[in-house]
């Protein structure tokens, strides 16, 4: 394949209609420095002159962010531009050698609508079933890691001491 026909299809989404790699994640890093910095999309929205909505679309590749609009979201969130590029493939900076850390993965999710779903879910229950939700979820996440230490099915299977346990 000539060195054209490499760099046209490079900046094709792999499916047609779909957003590009690249706004994907400059999009979810968006919306990771947001959450870290404890910012609402409401209140980055205001600040940059958008609506909430519209810095939705933006998180979630919907709509491409410009460079004057990245620019702007830059400067309310007290980041340089380069920091929504870090990690993408392609960006030679040396943070781009880094490993994320748990923490990042965990705010991402956050900032995912999956995760702002399980939030609102959470946050709608009476403090008591929150607090029995989140055991149940921690147990369940130590029975999987203990089931995949064990390389077979018996500890998810199994009724152990975590089943018994009362809420």
């Amino acid at each position: 394949m000539k060195r054209r026909d490499m760099l046209r299809t490079a900046r094709k989404p792999a499916v047609e209609g779909e957003p590009h790699p690249a706004d994907r994640h400059v999009g979810r890093q968006i919306a990771t420095v947001r959450v870290q910095s404890d910012v609402s999309q409401g209140q980055l929205a205001r600040a940059i002159g958008i609506s909430f909505q519209q810095l939705q679309k933006y998180e979630n590749a919907r709509n491409r962010v410009s460079a004057s609009m990245l620019y702007e979201i830059a400067t309310s969130l007290g980041v340089p531009v380069s920091r929504f590029f870090e990690g993408l493939p392609g960006n030679n900076s040396s943070r781009d050698q880094a490993q994320p850390l748990p923490v990042d993965e965990r705010l991402e999710f956050i900032a995912s609508a999956e995760g702002r779903r399980l939030i609102e879910g959470l946050m709608n229950l009476p403090p008591r079933v929150r607090g029995r939700v989140s055991s149940l979820i921690a147990m369940l996440g130590e029975e999987l890691a203990l089931a995949d230490k064990k390389g077979d099915g018996e500890a998810a299977g199994e009724a152990g001491p975590a089943d018994r346990r009362a809420f």
